[in-house]
């Protein structure tokens, strides 16, 4: 029965998105085997964006997370297709009180003895999930619970997209091919993981023990009696939503400190602690009324290991002096660049990035002319995500854009500097960079003593005419294999035409057509290697050697 409905699924998400598909396709190659780009345009783009949003919303929970998740991962759509995605709200009606209730009962017993009281009225709804308030040792609770029989509906619609996932990497590139797998096993992880409220109430006890001592946030305490796989049970902490502004305004609270003050736990969560909440959008945070900042909704949260957090300080540090050559370094040293990119193009990116999180005015011309060097590339940007930093990147994004709707003026890259320096990122970079020079220079002169006995030998064989050098033809893009490619083809093509030709003026019609068929066959192939995109230059390398005559 499961397999039945993971194959039913199948046909219905084929049937959703194969126009979109299609036309993706055909960008690419204009007649899905050959042919040149199409030219696409913004409007256009918005368009299918604005049908994929409405797909994944009728395909619903599954493929509403899929979205979420896709919003976040540039390297895998383009940026109008994620700034629709963005707009993707995990808000579904409620599930029945009395299918509820089977779920609740099952984790923690008869809801009669389990609470004091219990309002079957659920405060919110979400695709996996709903919360109710409660009275439970005389405090006032907030009861998650797991939306009934939602398991079988997830794991019938992950079974489809693995199905649907090799048809996807047919029509993409290798970069794109690569962030799509990575795409596929992070959602298929992390939406079982959102799914055991077991993993969330670890997770938040964890990062609450990070904060107890902080005075600006609350995170909730967990009841654990009264939780279990599919129930979850907090402390109520009611609060303003952080995006209502004039609310916020009417308490009298300081917009600007209740900015600085999120993005600082959230650089606390995954530079200095490792562990931090995934899920920053303004449902997930409220504001008390003395500019304290509320956390729910631990479902989504993640780890960073040491080596990105230093990778995440080196990147800031670069952006904090503008260092453009080591903000591009650092993003390859992660995996999110690749080394082949184009450095200049990708240096000017950095510069128009860091002045419009800076707030500064950019000349729209420099824009233009930055969009018009990428919109050729648009579907081979070499920006990738490595699956351990999409979750920091969506958090990035996401606490930017409430950050700036607190304060438009809201400078996020000063915030950052400024606590990284508190923290003694800086100096720490700085013993560090003594150290490697002073290592660097040891090794100098050790390699020093050994280079002349190496010269004078080297030397002395090119004095005995015992000295060579190997030239070899290094050619990664195949740019060498596509010119031979084309002169062989060429001189059939041109063969093939004075054959024809001879053909039929001796009259062998039948031959003339045959050899003709073939002829425009070849030309075909000719001319569709003059028209394919150029993937590089070939790039020769030298090898010194020596042998005997």
């Amino acid at each position: 029965m499961a397999s039945l409905r993971a194959y039913w699924r199948f046909v219905v998400v084929c049937w959703r998105f194969l126009p979109l598909v299609w036309s993706y396709a055909r960008d690419r190659r204009r007649f899905l085997l050959f042919g040149g780009r199409r030219r696409v345009s913004t409007e256009r783009q918005r368009r299918r964006a604005e049908r994929l949003v409405d797909n994944l919303l009728t395909l619903g929970p599954t493929f509403i997370k899929l979205g979420q998740l896709l919003s976040t991962r540039p390297d895998v759509l383009p940026p109008v297709y994620v700034e629709e995605l963005t707009q993707l709200q995990d808000r579904v009606p409620p599930a029945d009180w009395d299918d509820a209730r089977e779920v609740l009962e099952d984790e923690v017993g008869p809801v009669g003895e389990a609470f004091e009281d219990f309002d079957t009225e659920a405060i919110s709804g979400a695709s996996l999930g709903q919360v109710y308030t409660a009275t439970y040792e005389g405090e006032r609770v907030a009861v998650k619970v797991r939306r009934p029989a939602i398991e079988a509906l997830i794991e019938a619609d992950l079974r489809a997209i693995q199905w649907l996932l090799p048809v996807l990497l047919f029509f993409v590139d290798d970069a794109r091919a690569f962030s799509l797998r990575n795409v596929a096993n992070e959602f298929s992880t992390t939406l079982r993981q959102e799914m055991d409220y077991s993993r969330e109430a670890t997770m938040l006890a964890e990062i609450r023990a990070n904060f107890v001592d902080d005075p600006d946030v609350v995170i909730p305490e967990v009841y654990e009696e009264r939780s279990g796989e599919r129930v979850l049970t907090m402390r109520y902490v009611p609060g303003t939503k952080i995006s209502d502004t004039a609310e916020l305004e009417r308490h009298d609270i300081d917009r600007h400190a209740v900015a600085e003050s999120l993005e600082r736990t959230y650089l606390q969560m995954i530079v200095t602690d490792g562990v931090f909440h995934a899920d920053p959008h303004p449902g997930n945070l409220a504001v008390q009324d003395d500019g304290t900042i509320v956390f729910y909704d631990f479902g989504m949260s993640g780890r960073v290991d040491e080596e990105i957090q230093d990778h995440i300080v080196d990147f800031y540090v670069a952006v904090a002096n503008q260092d453009i050559e080591a903000i591009l370094d650092t993003l390859i040293d992660m995996g999110t660049l690749s080394p082949e990119a184009d450095r200049a193009t990708m240096a000017e990116v950095m510069e128009l990035a860091i002045a419009d999180a800076r707030g500064e005015d950019v000349e729209q011309y420099r824009v233009q002319q930055i969009v018009s060097k990428v919109e050729d590339t648009m579907y081979e940007f070499p920006l990738r995500l490595p699956p351990n930093l999409a979750l920091v990147l969506r958090v990035a994004t996401v606490v930017e854009g409430v950050c700036l709707t607190l304060d438009p003026d809201f400078d996020f890259v000063s915030v950052a500097t400024d606590y990284l320096g508190e923290q003694g990122y800086y100096e720490r970079g700085a013993r560090e960079l003594i150290t490697g020079t002073g290592d660097q220079l040891a090794a100098s002169a050790r390699s020093s003593l050994h280079l002349a006995p190496k010269l004078e030998r080297a030397l002395d064989r090119i004095d005995r005419d015992d000295f060579y050098v190997e030239a070899a033809v290094e050619d990664s893009t195949g740019s060498l294999d596509a010119l031979a490619k084309r002169l062989v083809t060429g001189l059939l093509f041109g063969a093939g035409a004075v054959s024809t030709g001879l053909l039929y003026v001796a009259a062998a019609d039948t031959a003339a057509l045959v050899v003709g068929v073939g002829t425009l066959g070849v030309g075909l192939l000719c001319w569709r290697s003059f028209h394919r995109r150029r993937g590089g230059r070939a790039a020769t390398g030298l090898a010194a050697g020596r042998g005997e005559r």
